[in-house]
């Protein structure tokens, strides 16, 4: 894979460019990337977010040797496997991107009065 099918890869999965790299960010903090893929000449690097603020490498591969998955199309070579819970984390992102991040309205369903009419006294 390259870095035009990497990037295009993580948009349709719920990543969003953020400074240029795909990343994804938390559930509760949109705004907010967590983990990140930065693109660069020759290599990918996979990042992720420390508590105390500092992106923490985890894995890279260069192109060459990043390949998609058959079956999933999922990027081997790039260690986003070893994360625990990242396909969770990139639904989440999938679902805030389509929904935009606000809960889904109920319908005022009927209330009594409109149902029984007013109360009689």
């Amino acid at each position: 894979m390259d870095k035009a099918e990497i990037t295009q890869w993580a948009l349709a999965n719920g990543w969003r460019l953020t400074d240029g790299n795909p990343c994804l960010s938390k559930p509760g903090r949109p705004n907010e990337a967590i983990v990140r893929i930065v693109l660069k000449a020759t290599v990918a690097n996979l990042e992720i977010k420390k508590p105390s603020g500092k992106w923490d490498k985890i894995s890279g591969a260069a192109y060459p040797q990043i390949e998609a998955d058959a079956d999933s199309g999922f990027p081997g070579g790039l260690g986003l496997q070893t994360i625990p819970g990242i396909t969770k984390l990139m639904q989440d992102n999938r679902d805030q991107a389509v929904f935009g991040g606000m809960p889904a309205k109920r319908a005022a369903g009927p209330d009594i009065h409109s149902v029984f009419g007013p109360k009689r006294g």
